[in-house]
């Protein structure tokens, strides 16, 4: 059964770090990505990687945030550095297709199979 589970989530302070991680099952070949919903807000893409390793980020988050999958274990990692309390948020782990869930579309790609999403808290 494929599936995204995501961890590595939690309360830091402002400047601190944190890694989230996405443990797939399946998803070979897709591109990844990581969404996140701040309360009140709609949901954002923030980092995608494609199926050639290639990256690309939200302009929020350049140069702050690392995406990168580690294929033997087939999970997807994203090193969030410099945190600041506007990341505050839910963040998904997503994976590129089309499902019966929503689909989001970032950066040109089609998003529609998700995590359960994992918390981040940044406190000033």
């Amino acid at each position: 059964q494929e599936q995204l589970v995501e961890s590595g989530g939690g309360s830091v302070q402002a400047g601190g770090s944190l890694t989230l991680s996405c443990a797939a099952s399946g998803y070979r070949g897709h591109a990844m990505a990581w969404f996140r919903q701040a309360p009140g807000k709609s949901l954002e893409g923030v980092a995608l990687t494609d199926a050639d390793g290639n990256s690309r980020y939200a302009a929020s988050v350049k140069g702050r945030f690392t995406i990168y999958k580690e294929n033997a274990e087939n999970t997807l990692y994203l090193a969030m550095n410099n945190l600041k309390p506007e990341d505050t948020a839910m963040y998904y782990c997503a994976a590129e297709g089309r499902s019966l869930s929503a689909t989001m579309t970032f950066q040109g790609f089609d998003f529609g199979y998700w995590g359960q999403g994992i918390q981040v808290t940044v406190s000033s």
